[in-house]
């Protein structure tokens, strides 16, 4: 009777390390359905949904196809200069179109990516695929006439990981970053600091530590009540990055606010664009 205690205490302790352990392998199995939320819907032809643009076909190193869509500069005002627009972990390029237009406004040719499983894209993202897709784009945008030395990497969220890391096999002209986090692991403990993240994750993301070791020019954006990324993160990306040009707070925007979206966005690569150009 006396070790009826002890007995329960290690009952008990197995089903919280099997509940514990059930719970991490369902966080494991499932993580990247909380990272990546794609639009899969079809999406329309390009000058159907941004007149003047045109469809292109990204062909990445595994096999896949994938639609993006090209803007032309305004013609008066062409820089010569090409942005490539990595997106963030949800919606598709549809979605986008607005701050591709304010882009070609200013001049900038722009290559408005979507990853695979995204819009009507093949394939399941992973940190992984977006790097080839990412290259695939850079590839695509020599075809387009737009060298490395004249483009501008654009990555907004999910997508200043997918630049840093771009950046390290292909040196661009300059780098935008919009709302980057230093690595995704500091945005999941974030959002769920009873779990292990940093253990957990299969998809990492880093972008401080890729940018801290390089020296092409940098601009970052920031909204200073983002309630996904949040902006210390935001504001440590700047602080450790050695070539910033330039910092841009948007006060009081949160993450995907029509301001993140706008003219002011757009105003700061068109900058970095003639700084570097």
């Amino acid at each position: 009777m006396a070790r009826r205690p002890g007995r329960r205490i290690l009952v008990a302790l197995a089903v919280v390390l099997l509940v514990a352990g059930l719970a991490h392998t369902a966080v494991w199995g499932l993580q990247r359905q909380l990272i990546y939320f794609p639009d899969a819907t079809d999406v329309p032809p390009a000058a159907e949904a941004l007149p003047g643009a045109r469809d292109v076909t990204l062909r990445t190193s595994d096999g896949l196809e994938l639609g993006a869509w090209y803007l032309p500069a305004d013609a008066a005002s062409d820089t010569g200069m090409a942005v490539l627009m990595a997106p963030g972990n949800g919606g598709n390029r549809a979605g986008r179109t607005g701050l591709a237009r304010h882009l070609s406004d200013r001049g900038l040719n722009v290559l408005l990516v979507d990853y695979r499983g995204y819009g009507d894209n093949p394939g399941s993202p992973s940190e992984k695929g977006l790097a080839a897709d990412a290259d695939a784009a850079v590839r695509a945008l020599a075809d387009l006439g737009h060298p490395l030395d004249r483009t501008i990497f654009f990555g907004e969220s999910l997508g200043t990981g997918v630049v840093a890391g771009l950046q390290q096999r292909h040196r661009p002209a300059g780098i935008v970053l919009r709302s980057p986090f230093t690595e995704l692991a500091d945005v999941g403990r974030h959002h769920y600091p009873w779990l292990p993240v940093r253990t957990l994750l299969r998809d990492r993301f880093h972008v401080l530590g890729p940018l801290a070791a390089s020296n092409v020019p940098v601009t970052v954006i920031y909204g200073d009540r983002d309630g996904v990324v949040p902006a210390e993160l935001s504001a440590r990306v700047a602080d450790g990055v050695p070539s910033l040009v330039e910092r841009v707070v948007l006060r009081g925007a949160d993450h995907n606010d029509a301001v993140m979206f706008g003219p002011r966005v757009a105003e700061a690569v068109e900058r970095l664009a003639r700084e570097v150009g």
